[in-house]
């Protein structure tokens, strides 16, 4: 299972004021904590970075799709994006699964897929069969405007497609 976040740095060998430790703890509660599912450990590693350089996303990646429903109750994601094809365990139904967990109830889910053309996601509006999709390769501003779209502009200032 491979679960990354990021942390807040302190000064190397030094403990942080108390203030300073309190402010960088409000800090991390700001940002909107984003969920990346995706068997390709590429794609999962490209969002991170790119969600977190924003300044405005705490994320956590999952490339096994059976240990993703764990990571999720554990990280309490404001929203997931979510491969649709995936080894043992296919995204709509981790999706299902997902959705009945008391603790991740009502979480957006975005699905992630190259099975759907950009120019079909956006003749449909970002959605397919009801729900809202990305079509992979994903584009970082298709990213953040979806992100905006599902959780409302973040605190900091994010590029605008």
């Amino acid at each position: 299972m491979t679960r990354q976040q990021s942390a807040g740095a302190g000064s190397e060998g030094l403990p942080a004021p108390i203030a300073s430790a309190k402010h960088e703890d409000r800090e991390m509660n700001e940002k909107k904590r984003i969920l990346v599912v995706d068997d390709e450990p590429s794609i999962t590693r490209l969002l991170k970075l790119n969600l977190e350089q924003t300044g405005d996303y705490e994320v956590a990646t999952e490339n096994v799709s059976k240990a993703a429903l764990a990571v999720a109750k554990e990280f309490q994601p404001a929203l997931i994006l979510l491969d649709v094809m995936m080894p043992s365990l296919d995204g709509g139904t981790l999706a299902s699964q997902l959705q009945i967990s008391p603790k991740l109830k009502g979480v957006p889910i975005v699905f992630l897929t190259a099975a759907v053309t950009r120019e079909e996601v956006r003749a449909r509006r970002g959605l397919v069969g009801g729900l809202p999709f990305l079509a992979k390769p994903v584009d970082l501003h298709e990213v953040l405007a979806c992100l905006k779209r599902h959780l409302g502009a973040p605190q900091a200032s994010a590029p605008t497609p």
